[in-house]
């Protein structure tokens, strides 16, 4: 028996959370998962392998409006069933408090779907 063992729970996106690279301001994919420590993210612009990286998204559904700035990680990617995309999954190495507070908010908040 194959048990998948993660430490966070994943709220699934059920809105486009577009994800932005804060060095280029360019818009490089939208959310699948978040969770407290990491996302899976639907890329549609090349990623480079073991990268860190900033990024922002805004979770529009939650109590604070403001977008989450975070430093992340790309642990994987791999191609989806649509040309020019990838699932890439990121660790989150770096968040500023209030960006944290509000994450676990929106977490937390009712009407979630989790992994």
């Amino acid at each position: 028996m194959n048990e998948e063992f993660r430490r966070a729970r994943r709220r699934r996106i059920v809105d486009t959370v577009q994800v932005i690279d804060t060095m280029t301001e360019q818009t490089i994919g939208h959310l699948g998962n978040l969770s407290e420590t990491g996302m899976m993210m639907i890329a549609s612009a090349a990623l480079a392998d073991d990268a860190l990286y900033q990024l922002r998204f805004d979770l529009r559904d939650a109590p604070r409006q403001a977008p989450i700035e975070v430093g992340a990680h790309l642990l994987w990617q791999d191609s989806a069933s649509m040309p020019g995309q990838n699932w890439a999954g990121f660790r989150f190495i770096a968040m500023p408090e209030d960006g944290m507070v509000h994450l676990r908010q929106w977490l937390d908040s009712p009407g979630g779907s989790y992994e």
